[in-house]
């Protein structure tokens, strides 16, 4: 696609307050892809207005005719497939067959799913001797990652669409093209003005902007744990409705009796799929140590056959970042069997797939979240004590249980503090509420729990 050189604001493409901008760079060949503008406080506020002034309209359209739209966005998504994935793998780097299954076709069906919820969730219902009333938060502004780029974006917009909101969107700066794609199709749907908005930009100016702006009454954001803390800050002086989705240091705990060899492929397909670039990742590999040199042969065989199958990470700036997790990892006496600093290729910002044996729960590498191609593998001594490393992070987004019978890994997964555990080999569940414990976030995205994160609720008494 060809990039915009304005912002999409009520209704139409719009010059830029300003006049900087910010080159989006290929990580593949770091060429130079295409340039967006580099929005202001003034493009926030301006996107800001046209929101706010949408509202009351959009508010009161009835859900059928707000799941129309919906289902018509989904339905131009559709047919723009191709060159979704195509803008993904531009400025994403992720193999095209990665961009058309998961860029593309994920976002797609959680659009669909919105669709269907927008008519038939229950907006409205009995309570004793109340009515409850489902409203509207309001204006929500939505901050999003560059790891999934148009998922991350649908998953915020459909629901509050569906929900009666109006939006403003700051997409990450590493990702922009794709967001203004989706605003493309937005305006091929028939959204009314004003209801959707985009305003790129870097975080620290058009992201703080639109977290500050007081006619914004919901942010939400996925990113960072560091940066959901500031956003947490600014909207709690604002008494302003959050939803935070963070970052993870997910556990893959494999409990004695299960399939090893399924158990620690999947488990390594999982954290080299989008290059590790995946917020709910199973970064760590608990395994009974009597397994434990068994399973880190598999994995470093496994993990070699991902050396190029797998594409870049994001940026220079991310691939320095997880280079220096590896630098910690062997500085902090953790074995190297996979990978290490050396890049597959001379070009682009490609990470080797890698993966540590004899990790200890206090290292670096088993504490902090990597976002790259690196996998840590950790013995235990008994369930008691895969208990007590798989909740020893500030962390509890995703993780996985694989035992000899669902009984057994259940009532493991159970006692796991984190929001979504894979039941040996579980698939995701795009209607399945996502979301974290502890620093992971506040809220829920996805499904119904995802929509009423962008609901509040009146009583009338009778």
């Amino acid at each position: 696609m060809k990039a915009h050189d304005g912002m999409y604001i009520d209704g139409a493409w719009r010059a830029a307050a300003g006049q900087d901008a910010i080159e989006v760079v290929n990580p593949v060949d770091e060429q130079v892809v295409g340039r967006v503008p580099a929005g202001t406080a003034e493009d926030v506020d301006t996107a800001v207005r046209a929101a706010r002034a949408a509202l009351p309209g959009w508010a009161a359209t009835p859900p059928a005719e707000r799941a129309a739209r919906l289902a018509a966005l989904r339905d131009v998504l559709v047919a723009r497939e191709d060159e979704i994935a195509e803008t993904v793998t531009a400025e994403l780097g992720s193999p095209l067959k990665l961009s058309h299954a998961v860029h593309a076709g994920l976002p797609i069906a959680v659009a669909g799913s919105y669709a269907e919820l927008a008519a038939t969730y229950a907006f409205e219902e009995k309570v004793g001797n109340s009515t409850v009333h489902h409203e509207p938060v309001g204006v929500v502004g939505a901050i999003t990652p560059w790891n999934y780029p148009l998922h991350q974006i649908v998953a915020k917009v459909a629901p509050a669409l569906a929900a009666g909101c109006t939006v403003v969107l700051k997409p990450a700066e590493d990702t922009p093209l794709t967001a203004q794609l989706f605003a493309e199709a937005v305006h091929e749907a028939a959204i009314p003005a004003g209801v959707f908005n985009l305003v790129t930009g870097l975080g620290p100016v058009a992201g703080q902007a639109l977290a500050e702006h007081p006619d914004v009454d919901l942010v939400s954001f996925t990113g960072s744990t560091a940066v959901g803390r500031q956003i947490g800050a600014t909207a709690g002086a604002a008494v302003k409705k959050v939803a935070l989705e963070l970052g993870g240091k997910s556990a893959n705990v494999i409990l004695p009796g299960a399939d090893l060899a399924k158990a620690v492929n999947v488990g390594v397909a999982n954290v080299m799929s989008n290059s590790g670039q995946t917020c709910s990742a199973w970064t760590r590999m608990l395994v009974h140590r009597d397994q434990c040199e068994e399973a880190v042969e598999l994995a470093a065989t496994a993990a070699a056959k991902y050396g190029d199958r797998i594409g870049p990470v994001v940026s220079a700036k991310q691939q320095a970042r997880v280079r220096s997790y590896i630098e910690k990892g062997v500085a902090e006496g953790a074995r190297l069997v996979a990978g290490g600093l050396e890049s597959p290729y001379e070009h682009g910002y490609f990470v080797s797939p890698t993966v540590f044996a004899e990790v200890t729960p206090d290292m670096t590498i088993a504490q902090e979240e990597i976002f790259g191609p690196v996998l840590a593998i950790l013995p235990y001594e008994d369930e008691e004590d895969a208990l007590r490393i798989a909740n020893g992070t500030v962390y509890g987004l995703g993780g996985a249980v694989w035992a000899a019978d669902e009984a057994t890994a259940v009532a493991f997964a159970r006692r796991m503090d984190t929001g979504q555990v894979d039941i040996n080999g579980g698939r995701f569940n795009p209607l399945a509420p996502f979301g974290g414990y502890k620093q992971s976030g506040v809220g829920r995205e996805l499904g119904a729990h995802g929509l009423s994160e962008y609901l509040q609720t009146k009583s009338l008494q009778f």
